[in-house]
């Protein structure tokens, strides 16, 4: 009856930035950050549906329009 309340995970906002990676090639999906001084990216999770994109949003606390996606 009473759903879980999900725990939400907390970021370097001011470090990384959140998005989604996709490759031109196979269209494989993945939501991380990338280090704005590096530019490494850290994966996070798989990308199947937009679902997977709420959840991502969801659980760091970000706005789905807010999440750019880089090919």
């Amino acid at each position: 009856m009473f759903g879980r309340r999900k725990k939400q995970e907390d970021f370097d906002r001011e470090n990384l930035k959140p998005v989604i990676m996709a490759s031109i090639c196979t269209g494989e999906k993945v939501a991380g950050f990338v280090d704005v001084r590096t530019k490494a990216f850290k994966e996070v999770m798989l990308i199947k549906s937009d679902k997977d994109i709420k959840t991502f949003a969801e659980n760091y606390g970000l706005k789905y329009e807010n999440i750019n996606t880089q090919w």
